[in-house]
């Protein structure tokens, strides 16, 4: 495989943490990943070794307990995750999608009650949108919080949200005035379960998902039947501001997508590379079939363009110029070919591919919902055509 190009925007320190993250996966994490998938969960000490080891937050001030970092140490990390095959741990969502909804937008006071404790692992966190009736239609969810004198009472129902079994606190995107549509949308800090692990009354927790892939993360169902929420915990301190939080943030996420998407693609060549020129069929080895030369040229070129493309998207990120559209196109591109680049690396390894023990299953059936979360490849596609010009019908 030729080396990739060089990224415009990595710099000495950030691959630094890719080399200390890649060595901490590769001698700590990799030989567990089994367990981790049979338990469809990661150990919540876990969590706190990758605090130790700076993993988690790496982007947040230091003032607020993080590494003082930018998105391009969040980066690192989820590339080198995603090359050593480690879907089980939602630490990305953690730092590079929570974390940012509270530096961004909540007051000082919750600045520093919760972001500290999240950089050491100590509070695990989720983000609460999708509900059985609102996937990537933001406008329709129908999670209530009333309010109560200083609290809001909270009410409804989230499914497929990624730390839901470890989570100890959960941004909830709810009602605050269900008659103002996207206006009356806020998002609330649920603080879900206390420091003894006793829930939150009125909270609970559903099954822990049965997926396609992604075995190890544990993807749930989250219940709030009347949960009361101090007002302080309204992020923000303002009702009503959720839905413009929610598309202010909503970029980064599909960045990061696309991150680990990419990290899936490499490692996905570098397995099809390994197996085709250590496997024989008919007295030679399967590279030397011209065949799985040319595919495997043709997946090379496609990982180089699509690695130029992810790179530029991080550059424009870091110099504040990554714009909504632009993610979108990114975020739907992106995961369609790395879907189509894994189905062609996994049957380059014939009846093998399709074996769990080889990294290259376990990774093709994990790409397929990067299609469908942080909003459908369709409604991505939707929201790029409309900065092209044109109006839909």
């Amino acid at each position: 495989m030729l080396p990739l190009f060089p990224s415009p925007w990595l710099r000495d320190d950030h691959q630094a943490l890719a080399d200390a993250a890649a060595r901490l996966f590769a001698e700590r994490w990799v030989p567990q990943t089994a367990a981790w998938r049979a338990a469809g969960r990661v150990p919540r000490e876990v969590w706190r070794e990758a605090g130790a080891q700076g993993l988690l937050c790496a982007a947040m001030p230091e003032a607020y307990g993080g590494a003082g970092g930018d998105f391009g140490h969040e980066a690192v990390i989820a590339l080198e995750q995603a090359k050593a095959n480690i879907s089980a741990f939602g630490g990305g969502l953690h730092s590079a999608i929570v974390a940012p909804y509270l530096l961004h937008h909540g007051t000082e006071a919750q600045r520093q009650r919760w972001l500290p404790r999240m950089a050491t692992g100590e509070l695990i966190t989720a983000i609460a949108m999708t509900e059985p009736g609102a996937g990537s239609d933001l406008q329709g969810v129908r999670t209530v919080a009333r309010r109560e004198a200083d609290a809001y009472v909270l009410s409804g129902s989230k499914i497929f949200i990624t730390n839901g079994q470890n989570a100890q606190g959960v941004i909830v995107v709810c009602k605050t005035d269900p008659t103002q549509g996207a206006k009356g949308t806020s998002l609330l800090f649920v603080e879900v379960e206390d420091a003894q692990g006793n829930l939150t009354p009125g909270f609970s927790r559903g099954r822990n998902l049965d997926k396609i892939g992604m075995h190890g993360q544990d993807t749930s169902e989250l219940f709030f039947d009347g949960v009361r929420v101090p007002v302080d915990n309204l992020i923000g301190g303002v009702e009503g501001q959720g839905f413009f939080q929610l598309m202010n943030e909503l970029p980064q996420e599909r960045l990061l997508i696309a991150v680990q998407a990419m990290g899936g693609m490499e490692r996905g060549l570098a397995e099809a590379l390994k197996y085709t020129q250590e496997r024989q069929a008919f007295g030679k080895r399967i590279w030397d079939f011209q065949n799985t030369r040319f595919q495997l040229a043709e997946v090379q070129a496609q990982v180089l363009a699509a690695r130029s493309f992810v790179d530029q998207a991080i550059a424009a990120h870091l110099a504040g110029q990554l714009d909504a559209a632009r993610a979108a196109l990114l975020k739907s591109w992106i995961t369609d070919l790395q879907c189509q680049v894994l189905d062609v690396c996994l049957q380059l390894h014939g009846g093998y591919g399709y074996m769990m023990e080889y990294p290259i299953a376990e990774l093709w059936a994990d790409a397929r919902v990067a299609r469908i979360y942080g909003g459908s490849n369709e409604i991505m596609k939707e929201l790029a055509s409309r900065s092209m010009g044109g109006r839909a019908p």
